[in-house]
């Protein structure tokens, strides 16, 4: 019986340990960096406050960012044109 023991405590505590790390880990990718909830509290517009409210600071982060990429040369919006070469036309007329 006590050899029972001697094998069996150490391998639940090697278990719960395990476990206790891959929970860590999920955690870890959800949260938020302090910074990151500081530029959005400094720079933030009226719709991403909104979001804040109605979808947590995931959603409005997610916006801020969106926001933010464009900026730095991201995707462009729609209905905005990108400069042509000049004496260039692209109808081809």
């Amino acid at each position: 019986m006590t050899a029972w023991i001697a094998i069996l405590i150490p391998l639940l505590i090697m278990v719960f340990a395990l476990g206790m790390e891959r929970l860590e880990t999920r955690l870890r990718a959800g949260t938020v960096r302090e910074d990151e909830v500081e530029d959005f509290l400094e720079r933030a517009r009226p719709d991403e406050v909104k979001a804040l409210f109605r979808q947590g600071i995931g959603g409005a982060l997610t916006l801020f960012r969106l926001r933010n990429l464009g900026k730095r040369g991201g995707p462009t919006r729609r209905g905005t044109r990108t400069s042509e070469p000049s004496g260039q036309s692209t109808t081809g007329v």
